[in-house]
C-alpha cells in the first residue's frame, strides 16, 4: 500500500522545515520541554493535518506559493494537534501511541500536562500573532471543541444508549474540527471567496469524520502490531464507537455486556465477537466511504493542480488503510 508520506510530495520540503521549525519553537528555552519536543516532534509522525493545510495553500494561492502566514497555520495545527494528544494519553493511561513511548510514560505524568498546556499555549501565542480575527476564532472554536469531545467521551463511557448523532458529534469534537477550521482559515488567508472558504471547511470536516470512522473500524480489524495497542482498545475503555453502535441493533445482548462494564469473565471477548460478527464494521466502512467522496466533492472548486490531486489521494488513501 502506498505511504501517506509519499501523497505530500508538492510539499515534503515544507514539512522538514516545518518539524525543525517545531522544536525551536517549543523547547528552545527549556531543555525539559526541548526533549519532549524532539519526542514529540521528531521522526515517526505523519503529520496529516499541516500537510493539508501546506497543500490547500499551494492550491488556493495563484503563484501556488505558500505564504509566511500559511506556514504559521500549519505550525499552529500541529501544535495544537499534538498538545490533545499528550493530553489524551495521560487520561487513558496510554503507554503506547502507534507504538512509540507517550510522553507521559517517557517524562512522567508532570511533564505532558506541562508540555501539553505549553503547546496549548504557544499555539495560541502565535495564532493571536496571525493579525487575523477571523482565523483566530477559528482556530479558537477548536481547542474547545477538543476539550467538549474529551469530556463527551468521558461521560459516555459504557452507555449503550449513545445515540450515533452523538457519537458523530463528539467525532466532529475530537478530530473532524480541527481540520475542518484549520482548511477554512487557509481560504481566509488565501482570501477565497466565501464559498470556497466553505467548501475547504466542508472537506476539513467530511475527511476528519472519515478518518475517524476508519480509525474505529482498524480498532476490531488491525493487528496489534499495527495500532500499536491491543485490538478493541476502545470498546474495552467503553469508548462507544461506529461498529459497536451498529453491531448492537443485531445483538441486543452487546448492551447489556457494555453496561456492567465487561465485569464478568469472557464478557470482553464475547463482545468483540460480537461486534466482528455482525454487519457493523462492513457498514461503518460504508459510512467512511460516503464522508470520503463528500471530502473529494468539496475540492471541485479548487483549479485542477498538483497539490488539489494530493489533497484527493490523500482522502482515498484513507480508505486504503482498511485493506
Amino acid at each position: 500500500m502506498t505511504s501517506v508520506t509519499t501523497l505530500f510530495s508538492p510539499v515534503e520540503a515544507d514539512l522538514c522545515l516545518l518539524a525543525d521549525n517545531l522544536k525551536e519553537l517549543v523547547g528552545a528555552r527549556h531543555k525539559l520541554l526541548y526533549a519532549a519536543a524532539e519526542h514529540l516532534f521528531g521522526a515517526g509522525g505523519k503529520r496529516i493535518r499541516p500537510a493539508i493545510v501546506l497543500l490547500l495553500a499551494r492550491a488556493t494561492t495563484p503563484d501556488h506559493k505558500i505564504s509566511p502566514k500559511h506556514r504559521r497555520l500549519a505550525e499552529i495545527t500541529e501544535m495544537i494537534h499534538t498538545a490533545s494528544l499528550v493530553h489524551d494519553d495521560v487520561v487513558d493511561e496510554s503507554a503506547l501511541r502507534r507504538g512509540v513511548p507517550t510522553v507521559h510514560s517517557s517524562f512522567g505524568n508532570r511533564v505532558a500536562i506541562l508540555a501539553g498546556d505549553f503547546l496549548f499555549a504557544q499555539s495560541s501565542w502565535y495564532l493571536a500573532n496571525l493579525d487575523n480575527l477571523a482565523v483566530v476564532k477559528l482556530l479558537s472554536r477548536v481547542i474547545m471543541d477538543l476539550a467538549e469531545g474529551e469530556m463527551q467521551q468521558g461521560l459516555s463511557r459504557f452507555d449503550p444508549e449513545l445515540s450515533f448523532d452523538a457519537y458523530l458529534e463528539k467525532s466532529y469534537y475530537k478530530t473532524a474540527s480541527l481540520i475542518a477550521n484549520s482548511s477554512k482559515s487557509v481560504g481566509v488567508l488565501s482570501d477565497t471567496a466565501p464559498a470556497l472558504t466553505e467548501q475547504l471547511y466542508s472537506y476539513g470536516r467530511s475527511l476528519g469524520l472519515a478518518f475517524q470512522i476508519v480509525d474505529d473500524i482498524l480498532d476490531f480489524t488491525g493487528s496489534e502490531e499495527m495500532l500499536g495497542k491491543p485490538v478493541g482498545s476502545d470498546l474495552r475503555s467503553g469508548n462507544l464507537t461506529a461498529p459497536v453502535l451498529y453491531a448492537m441493533e443485531e445483538f441486543s445482548g452487546l448492551a447489556a455486556l457494555i453496561e456492567r462494564e465487561f465485569s464478568q469473565s469472557g464478557d470482553f471477548e464475547q463482545a468483540v465477537d460480537w461486534v466482528q460478527s455482525s454487519q457493523g464494521i462492513a457498514r461503518s466502512r460504508q459510512l467512511a466511504k460516503q464522508y470520503t467522496q463528500q471530502a473529494i466533492e468539496s475540492l471541485a472548486g479548487l483549479k485542477p493542480s498538483e497539490s488539489r490531486q494530493s489533497l484527493e489521494d490523500i482522502s482515498e488513501y484513507n480508505l486504503r488503510r482498511l485493506h
